[in-house]
């Protein structure tokens, strides 16, 4: 057993070397952008649900599961990783053994020789073997060649993928070849219990010679393995609950990240503010999560099937936008790393690598790539290893908004009037308490201080004061709020854009002179609690505005009207005999994770038929307005918004629903056309559940008879 030890540390100690030489090249190449020490900050100020995140994520696969068969096979497969653990560790403590003992009948102390541990290890074996099986199936039926764009492999790196199904299938193989030899020979730790290991044994001979090569070939193929693992896509097995830990967004996409330089918040009125620092303009701007993001990729292609921005055939692939950064930093990663005396005989392989902008036309990515974001999170949503694609995305939109200037035309004029008007319409700020008098009550303006017996500030929004068909959600919820008895206000002209369409365009300057300006006007008037109808509107006031001071109690209207329904003080009363669906607007469902209350308020009102549309809650399709999409015009592939309505007509719907004034813009604009074009009914109409409630509280009962 001698050799076999000797062969066996030689091995070992090769790829071990191997390995950490590749772990510490990656490890400095992470390194050499701008820190993050928020992200340190956070896991550290959350642990408990760091820890069930690990705990859902990673050891409970939560989001692959949910993509059956391949999330099934990939959880046997993972959890192969971790029980065979003790497979090695006898492997390893039978050659050890055998060297200085001349016995091999090694067994782990305490739990080695227990029945149940023998048959979760055999247990665990095949059903790896079969998950691989299963993943070869999915890849030939979902091959590139077969489907092209459709398939979610498009664009992945396949040679590596089946390379690494062929290693693991031999460490299977292998591992049963030893385990069955070790049965024959005497030396296997279980009487009972491991039955594939058994079965195998009865068709081999007996003899040490082959249970020796066995643990050999086990062991290296293995350490093969693990070299490949390192050097591949397949790094994700070690970084993925790293980027996990690390991620800000356990509860939803919620907030935009704060623009940071040299790891602090940017204060834009520092003179010596460096402009050319603001945003990602190189792949040496990133910081060590966004690389971490590059290294866990798995080229899966979840995000990229459910981008509707792929989906309608723009070039927009949120996989491709990770893997092209990352390749292009593995690439110019020499120079990066080299000393100034390096850098200087560099080839001008390198140097002219080096001069391609991370965006551009001859880029790294393609402009068109970065505009046709519509911020919805679909991609970060599915990801099953966390990556914050939207993250890159805005990191890049800055630096091409504040520093090169150069973004789309039209969203040039949003801009202006975001600066010059306080909303993107360019409008008079005194037009936007003019809905309150098409009501039959009085609504409280704030002139300085909210009322004492006021509970809620209604935050009314750019559209929700200004667009027509966005006002008559204000006016269902204002009138509902008085109906069941709810103090509230409004600041009417004091009243300007949250910052969404700038933050989301990539201008944070203006984002942070609209916030600033709305936060000191929220504090002067002692707001506590919020609601607002826009999602974007909610999303920035409770998850953006307290990373500049400014913390309130925020909900979206669907949630204080459920809440107000369960209640009793709003009771839905006339029938409404329609079949309806929902459409979840992308800031309230999966950024805010609010899916039910939209549901719940339908539900409770008589006659209402709900159909789901087949993407729907975590995995419903954008209306193509977020992003600052809403002022850009969408000249790429099908419009996003008429996607979204072909798919809302195939469940022939007499009303289609949502709870976003962009949206109800988005999908009305596609109905009207679908009208003229005879593709769509003439009755069809896009409302806020708002006004679907305050008809049926409004209305008188249905006659009996």
């Amino acid at each position: 057993m001698l050799w076999v030890a000797i062969i066996g540390l030689v091995m070992t100690v090769a790829a071990v070397a191997l390995t950490a030489r590749r772990v510490l090249f990656l490890y400095k190449l992470a390194t050499i952008g701008p820190p993050a020490p928020e992200r340190i900050e956070y896991a550290k100020n959350n642990v408990g649900a760091e820890v069930k995140a690990q705990l859902v994520e990673v050891f409970g696969q939560r989001k692959l599961l949910k993509w059956t068969p391949s999330g099934v096979a990939h959880f046997f497969v993972m959890w192969a990783f971790f029980i065979l653990l003790t497979v090695y560790i006898e492997a390893y403590g039978a050659i050890i053994q055998g060297a200085v003992t001349g016995e091999a009948d090694f067994h782990i102390p305490l739990i080695g020789t227990w029945p149940v541990l023998g048959f979760l290890q055999d247990f665990i074996a095949v059903a790896c073997l079969l998950g691989l099986i299963a993943f070869a199936v999915i890849r030939i039926k979902n091959s590139p060649k077969k489907l092209g764009r459709g398939s979610r492999f498009s664009g992945s790196h396949l040679g590596g993928a089946w390379l690494v199904l062929f290693m693991i299938f031999n460490i299977i193989w292998t591992l049963f070849l030893a385990r069955g030899a070790a049965v024959n020979t005497g030396n296997f730790p279980y009487e009972s219990g491991a039955f594939a290991s058994e079965a195998v044994a009865s068709i081999l001979p007996a003899s040490e010679l082959l249970e020796e090569i066995a643990l050999l070939l086990h062991i290296g193929f293995m350490l093969v393995f693990l070299v490949i693992v390192v050097n591949s896509k397949h790094l994700h097995i070690f970084t993925a609950p790293l980027n996990v830990l690390f991620s800000r967004r356990p509860d939803g996409l919620g907030p935009a990240p704060e623009m940071r330089v040299d790891g602090k918040p940017v204060d834009f009125e520092d003179e010596d503010l460096d402009p050319e620092r603001l945003g990602r303009g190189k792949i040496a701007d990133t910081t060590w999560k966004g690389f971490l993001d590059f290294y866990t990729c798995t080229e899966c292609g979840r995000c990229q099937s459910q981008c509707p921005a792929w989906n309608t055939d723009k070039p927009l692939s949120p996989k491709m936008l990770i893997l092209d950064q990352r390749d292009h930093a593995f690439a110019v990663a020499p120079y990066l790393m080299a000393t100034e005396e390096q850098r200087a005989h560099a080839g001008q392989d390198v140097l002219a690598l080096l001069e391609k902008p991370l965006v551009g036309e001859d880029g790294v990515i393609h402009p068109d790539v970065l505009w046709s974001c519509t911020n919805c999170g679909a991609c970060v949503e599915q990801c099953p290893v966390d990556i914050e694609h939207i993250d890159h995305i805005l990191d890049m939109r800055r630096y091409q908004v504040m520093v090169e200037s150069n973004f789309p035309t039209e969203a040039g004029v949003m801009v202006k009037n975001l600066e010059n008007k306080g909303n993107p319409w360019g409008m008079s700020e005194m037009k936007r308490a003019d809905w309150i008098e098409e009501l039959d009550f009085e609504v409280q303006l704030i002139d300085e201080k909210m009322p004492e017996d006021t509970e809620y500030l209604f935050w009314v929004g750019c559209a929700g004061a200004l667009e027509d068909r966005a006002k008559k959600t204000t006016k269902a919820v204002a009138e509902l709020l008085h109906i069941a008895g709810v103090k509230f206000a409004v600041l009417g002209p004091m009243e300007a854009c949250t910052g969404d369409p700038a933050r989301r365009l990539g201008m944070e300057f203006l984002f942070n002179m609209l916030a600033q300006q709305n936060i000191e006007t929220l504090n002067e008037a002692g707001v506590k609690k919020i609601v607002a109808t826009c999602p974007h509107c909610f999303n920035t006031l409770a998850n953006e505005y307290p990373q500049l001071g400014g913390t309130y109690e925020v909900v979206h209207h669907t949630q204080l009207l459920a809440k107000l329904v369960d209640e009793g003080k709003l009771v839905p009363v006339a029938p409404i005999e329609e079949k309806i669906t929902y459409h979840d607007p992308c800031f309230l469902g999966r950024h805010n994770k609010v899916y039910s209350q939209p549901r719940d308020i339908m539900s409770k009102v008589p006659g209402v038929q709900t159909q789901e549309m087949h993407r729907h809650k975590d995995r419903g399709f954008c209306c193509g307005a977020g992003g600052a999409r809403m002022w850009m015009e969408e000249r790429i592939g099908k419009r996003i918004n008429t996607e979204r309505v072909d798919e809302a007509l195939t469940t022939d719907p007499d009303t289609i629903s949502t709870a976003c004034p962009f949206c109800l813009v988005m999908l009305g604009d596609s109905i009207n056309e679908k009208k003229n074009s005879g593709e769509a009914k003439e009755t069809l109409e896009v409302v806020d559940v708002s006004q679907l409630l305050i008809k049926s509280v409004k209305g008188e009962p249905a006659p009996t008879s």
